[in-house]
C-alpha cells in the first residue's frame, strides 16, 4: 500500500484532507469500544479461553493494545481502549496522530495493511475506518487472512468499506483526485469475511458505506487471491491447525511433504509464501474446526460447497484439488473415486472484455457508475 497513488496523495495532502473532513461513526466507535471492554469472545468451535490463547506470549489479551489501522490522523485513537496502536501508511498522517488523539499516547507504526508489520496475536481488536477501501478487491481475502493472523482468537473487529461493485477505480468526483477505491456487493463481502476465518455479527449500510461488525474466530483463514494455478480445499480444520494457524500442520500428515516433493511449493507450511511465490491458494470446505469429520453437519457440508462454487467463479484457479475423499462423498458424490469429480465445481468466465485483474493491475478511468452516490472520504 506504501507505493499506492492513494498513499501518495495522502502524503502531499495530509493537513488539506484533515481541513475538509471531519471525524464519523462517533456511535460506531462507542459500541466498538464496549465490545473490547466486554473481552475476547469464545466462538462456536469450542476453542480454549481466548484469554490465553496466544502463542508465544506470555502478556495477557487484555493487556495487548487495540489498533486502529489506517488510523489517518487519529480521530478515533482516543475513543478506543488502552492501549492503542495507530497503524496508516501515510507518515504525514502518523505525524498528526499525537496531536487529535487526546491526551492518549499511541504507539504509532507505518504500514501497509497487505502485510501488517506485527507478530502474530498481538492485537485484542481492530477498528478500521474506510482504510481497507484503499486496496483492490482482490488484494483483500488475503489482507484480510494477515489480519486475522494478528489478532487473538474471540478479538473484536469492526470494518467499514464502500458498498458498490468495482475492483479498484477512481472516483470522477473525488476532491483528491487520483485516490482509487474498491467497492463491494453485500452478500460478496460475506463471503471474503466467512473465507477469511471472521464471524460476521452484523452489517449496516449507511450512505453506501458497509460498516462490518465481526469477530475474530479460532479457525483458519483462506489464503487465496487472483491467477491461483491451483486452489487446495481441505475438508475442515483439525482444532490443532486452527491453533497454529496452518492446515494439514502435524508431523504426521502429508500433505507439506508431497507438496514439497512435487515442488507445488517451496517452504514447509507456509500457505502465505505458497500463494504469492508459486499461485498455490488455501481453503477449506467448512470452516470450523473439529476433532473429527463425524462432527460435521450435512447443512454444513452444503453450505460450505456452495461458498467454494462461488470462491471460484470469482477468482477462476485454473484448478481447484479436494484434499479428502471422505468429506467430497458427504458432501457432493456418495460413490466419487479419487481423481476428477463428474460434474466438477460450477464456474462462470468473466464478461468479454474484463479479465480478472491482477492484484496490483492499474485499471483504466472509471466507468459512468463508479462514483456514484459514494460517500467522501
Amino acid at each position: 500500500m506504501g507505493e499506492e497513488p492513494s498513499v501518495a496523495i495522502y502524503e502531499s495532502c495530509a493537513q488539506e484532507w484533515m481541513e475538509r473532513r471531519s471525524r464519523q461513526y462517533g456511535d460506531r466507535l462507542e459500541r466498538f469500544a464496549a465490545r473490547i471492554v466486554e473481552g475476547p469472545r469464545n466462538d462456536h468451535t469450542g476453542s480454549a479461553d481466548p484469554a490465553s490463547d496466544s502463542p508465544g506470549s506470555d502478556t495477557p489479551a487484555s493487556n495487548r493494545p487495540v489498533a486502529d489501522l489506517g488510523c489517518g490522523p487519529g480521530w478515533h485513537v482516543a475513543g478506543l481502549p488502552q492501549p492503542t496502536l495507530a497503524l496508516d501508511a501515510s507518515r504525514a498522517m502518523l505525524a498528526e496522530v499525537s496531536a487529535t488523539a487526546g491526551g492518549t499516547t499511541p504507539l504509532r507504526v507505518a504500514g501497509d495493511l497487505r502485510a501488517l508489520p506485527l507478530r502474530d496475536r498481538c492485537l485484542r481488536g481492530a477498528w478500521a475506518s474506510r482504510s481497507y477501501i484503499h486496496l483492490a478487491r482482490s488484494e483483500i481475502p488475503l489482507a484480510l487472512a494477515d489480519l486475522h493472523r494478528v489478532l487473538v482468537p474471540g478479538a473484536a473487529v469492526e470494518l467499514h468499506l464502500f458498498a458498490g461493485d468495482a475492483e479498484w477505480d477512481e472516483r470522477a468526483d473525488d476532491d483528491f483526485p487520483g485516490r482509487r477505491f474498491s467497492r463491494w456487493p453485500e452478500s460478496w463481502l460475506r463471503d471474503v469475511l466467512v473465507g477469511a476465518a471472521f464471524g460476521v455479527e452484523s452489517i449496516e449500510q449507511r450512505n453506501r458505506v458497509l460498516l462490518v461488525a465481526a469477530t475474530r474466530l479460532h479457525t483458519l483463514a483462506d489464503t487465496v487471491g487472483p491467477d491461483m494455478r491451483l486452489l487446495v480445499c481441505g475438508l475442515n480444520p483439525s482444532i490443532y491447525a486452527a491453533e497454529v494457524g496452518v492446515g494439514f500442520a502435524r508431523g504426521s500428515n502429508r500433505f507439506w511433504r508431497a507438496a514439497l516433493g512435487t515442488g507445488l511449493v517451496s517452504r514447509d507450511r507456509d500457505p502465505r509464501h505458497a500463494l504469492v511465490t508459486h499461485g498455490i491458494g488455501m481453503t477449506d470446505l467448512v470452516k470450523r474446526p473439529t476433532r473429527q469429520a463425524a462432527e460435521l453437519t450435512a447443512a454444513e457440508y452444503t453450505e460450505g460447497l456452495a461458498r467454494l462454487e462461488r470462491l471460484a467463479q470469482r477468482l477462476e484457479p485454473a484448478a481447484v484439488c479436494f484434499v479428502g475423499l471422505a468429506g467430497w462423498r458427504a458432501a457432493v458424490d456418495r460413490r466419487a473415486s479419487p481423481g476428477p469429480p463428474a460434474p466438477p465445481l460450477r464456474r462462470r468466465r468473466a464478461p468479454p472484455g474484463r479479465p480478472p485483474p491482477h492484484p496490483h493491475a492499474r485499471p483504466g478511468p472509471p466507468g459512468p457508475a463508479a462514483s456514484a452516490g459514494a460517500p467522501p472520504t
